[in-house]
C-alpha cells in the first residue's frame, strides 16, 4: 500500500516537517538497510500551523540553512504529508467497475457521490474486499493545493520530491520491519507529538480508521535545547496541571476511538489487541506508565536496540517515525 504522488528511485532523503520541526534520516546503500545520519531542527511557531504552510518565507530560509548545513542539495527526497491533511475514508462502489477502472471512476466520484471536507483532493485507495455486489476500498486523500505547496518548496529549494507518504504507514512499516507484528492483530498506534496527537488503527496491515487532534503550544512555557545526539530537547516549564489537562483529553479521545472501532467498525465481533505508542513528547514514558494503568492490553513501544536482524542502527526516538519512512520501498 502506497500514497505515493511520484517515481521513487534510489539515493533517497527522508524529511519529515510537522508544526514544529524539520526532521531527517538518510539510510546507508546496504542490504538490510542501516542508518547512516540523522538530523533535526526546531521550527518556532506559526511557520506551519494545522499542517499547513503559513509563511513560506520564513520556512524557506530555515530549510536552506538545512540544506546547507546537512549538505543535501539537489537530492531526492520522500516526505510525509502532514497528518491534519489527510483523511482515511471506506468506501463501496459498484463490483462491475474493474480494478483497472478504480481510480478513474474514484476521481470522477469525489466530490459528488463520494464527499470528503476538501475539493481538489490527491488520492490513493486499496482494495479490501470484492463481494461480488460492491467492492470494498479503503481511500486515502489529502487536498491537492496543500501538498502540492509542499512539493513545490522542495523543487524551489532545488530537492527533488519524488514520494509522499502518511504518518501511520511510515510507523508500522518500521514496526513490521522490526517484526514487532502478530497474526491477526488489530493495532492501536498512538504518535504522540508536542504539537499533535495521530490516532490510527489497523486490522493486520491496513489502516482503517485514523484520527489527529493538536495539542495547544504556548513557546513560553518551553524550554528547548539541542543536545549531545543532535536531536531536540523539549522541557515543559508551565503549570503541570495545564500539562495534564491536555493529556487527559486525549485519553478520552484514545476510549471514543477505540469504543468506535469496537462497536461500530468492527459490530463487537473483534476488538483492539495492542497499542503502540510512538513520538516525540517529552512526557512520552509517563504517558506509556499511565496507559499501563488504564489499559488491560498490552502497549508497545518500538526499540531499535532489540533489532534481531540488525536492520537499522539505533537513532533517537523523536526520529522513528522518519525512520518508518526511510524504509518505504527499501528492498
Amino acid at each position: 500500500m502506497a500514497f505515493s504522488l511520484f517515481t521513487p528511485k534510489n539515493r533517497i532523503i527522508n524529511l519529515v516537517m510537522n508544526d514544529h520541526s524539520v526532521r531527517l534520516v538518510e539510510l546507508k546503500q546496504a542490504s538490510p538497510p542501516t542508518v547512516q545520519r540523522w538530523n533535526e531542527r526546531f521550527l518556532p511557531p506559526g511557520l506551519i500551523s494545522d499542517g499547513k504552510i503559513a509563511d513560506v518565507d520564513s520556512l524557506s530560509g530555515i530549510l536552506e540553512e538545512c540544506i546547507d548545513e546537512w549538505k543535501i542539495q539537489r537530492r531526492s527526497i520522500r516526505f510525509i504529508v502532514p497528518d491534519q491533511l489527510v483523511i482515511i475514508r471506506k468506501v463501496s462502489i459498484p463490483a462491475e467497475i474493474q480494478d483497472d477502472e478504480l481510480k478513474g471512476y474514484l476521481y470522477l466520484e469525489l466530490g459528488s457521490s463520494i464527499h470528503l471536507p476538501f475539493e481538489e483532493p490527491v488520492f490513493d485507495y486499496y482494495l479490501l474486499d470484492d463481494n461480488g455486489k460492491t467492492k470494498e476500498l479503503l481511500l486515502f486523500a489529502a487536498p491537492e493545493q496543500h501538498v502540492t505547496e509542499y512539493a513545490d518548496l522542495f523543487s524551489q529549494l532545488k530537492l527533488n520530491p519524488i514520494a509522499a507518504d502518511i504518518s501511520p504507514l511510515a510507523l508500522y512499516r518500521l514496526y513490521h520491519t522490526l517484526e514487532m507484528n502478530r497474526p491477526n492483530e488489530v493495532l492501536f498506534t498512538i504518535q504522540f507529538d508536542l504539537t499533535s496527537v495521530n490516532l490510527c488503527i489497523f486490522e493486520e496491515t491496513v489502516p482503517l480508521v485514523m484520527r489527529q487532534f493538536p495539542l495547544p503550544f504556548n513557546l513560553e512555557q518551553w524550554e528547548i535545547k539541542r543536545n549531545v545526539l543532535g536531536t531536540m530537547d523539549y522541557k515543559f516549564i508551565g503549570e503541570s496541571e495545564e500539562l495534564a489537562i491536555q493529556i487527559e483529553d486525549i485519553f478520552r479521545e484514545i476510549n471514543m476511538l477505540h469504543d468506535f472501532y469496537r462497536y461500530s467498525l468492527s459490530n463487537d465481533k473483534q476488538d483492539v489487541t495492542k497499542f503502540l505508542l510512538n513520538g516525540d513528547h517529552p512526557m512520552l514514558t509517563a504517558i506509556y506508565d499511565e496507559m499501563v494503568e488504564r489499559f488491560e492490553m498490552p502497549i508497545d513501544r518500538i526499540s531499535l536496540e532489540n533489532d534481531p536482524k540488525g536492520k537499522t542502527e539505533s537513532v533517537p526516538e523523536n526520529l522513528l517515525l522518519t525512520l518508518g519512512l526511510a524504509l518505504k520501498e527499501v528492498k
